[in-house]
């Protein structure tokens, strides 16, 4: 046989062969839980989920190719809280990004296995969301929000820009963030001898809100600290429009009131935080096990000022001062 034959013989019994074919397996859907603990039509909630979503297209999730993401707003309703904390357990997502101390709360007992990032927690060792900030252990890690430190400074911001302030009130719900009790108490320890007197004001209730502020505009010398609560968030418009009312200025953590007519704002980027959080999502879905990440401080504080409503309130503030703001509205 000559060896042209003998190549084509083999090559015709090669080709008559069945062709065995890998087909690629497709890319498994992961699936992932925002729960943010603001209505769905709030500013600061949109911004948040649209931070968080940017997040996870930086590490190449992309919605609707590899990855689900479901958004569950839950605004500060007890009952609405526990509502989606049920659903989203029974959905049981590869991860879940959680947000507002009672959200953490309600989801902490519920499962043991789901990987939960959080994002603004305040004091998690203290409320016993995780063991240790190095090495949080079980499911659960993310990202701080503020610590009791924080108090005195608003404070010392406030007492700044108007002379003779004597009383700030640090306002809060205790049933949605009984953790600031203790930080007014700890950051007592901290206040100097002529520093401005801070007192804890417990509200429940918009009406509360604005007897509260009524009083305070009364005394003359105040000022007020609306909290990192996710009740204070939602009832910001009645702070707000009371604060105008009886010209008593506000300082929070979140530029959204600065934006919508009070004093100040001095705080972590909320936004960057989850941007932040998204970083974590990866590395899980990744197969990292939460409980070996450590839980990461806030690395941006942004201070914004409303010059408008210093005006109206018959504040000059010092040009010293607005060269510290990140962003000065006018």
């Amino acid at each position: 046989m000559r060896r042209r034959d003998f190549i084509t013989l083999v090559g015709g019994a090669a080709a008559s062969l069945p062709q065995v074919v890998c087909a690629q397996q497709p890319e498994r859907m992961r699936r992932v839980t925002l729960l943010v603990g603001l209505g769905e039509k709030d500013l600061e909630a949109q911004k948040r989920a649209k931070a968080f979503r940017l997040g996870l297209r930086d590490f190449g999730w992309i919605e609707g190719r590899n990855i689900q993401v479901d958004y569950r707003f839950t605004d500060s309703s007890v009952d609405s809280i526990k509502k989606h904390v049920a659903e989203v357990i029974a959905l049981a997502p590869d991860v879940i990004v959680a947000n507002s101390t009672p959200i953490i709360a309600a989801l902490r007992p519920s499962t043991s296995t789901i990987p939960i990032v959080v994002a603004m927690v305040v004091d998690p060792v203290g409320q016993g969301f995780i063991s240790n900030l190095a090495r949080p252990g079980a499911n659960t890690t993310g990202f701080q929000f503020i610590d009791f430190e924080i108090v005195g400074k608003w404070a010392n911001l406030l007492s700044d820009v108007r002379p003779g302030l004597s009383q700030v009130a640090l306002m809060f719900n205790p049933d949605t963030n009984p953790y600031f009790d203790k930080y007014h108490q700890l950051s007592k320890t901290l206040q100097q001898p002529s520093s401005v007197e801070v007192k804890a004001l417990h509200v429940r209730s918009d009406a509360e809100v604005e007897l509260a502020i009524a009083q305070l505009g009364r005394n003359g010398d105040s000022g007020l600290i609306a909290a990192s609560d996710v009740f204070i968030v939602g009832a910001r418009k009645a702070i707000i429009k009371a604060a105008e009312e009886h010209r008593v200025p506000v300082i929070s953590p979140y530029r959204q009131f600065v934006a919508e007519g009070s004093l100040m704002s001095y705080g972590p980027d909320t936004a960057d935080i989850f941007r932040r959080s998204s970083e974590y999502v990866d590395r899980i879905l990744k197969g990292e096990p939460p409980g070996n990440l450590p839980v990461q401080a806030p690395n941006k504080y942004e201070l914004t000022v409303n010059l408008r409503t210093a005006k109206s309130l018959g504040l000059t503030i010092r040009e010293s001062f607005l060269l510290l703001a990140d962003e000065v509205i006018e």
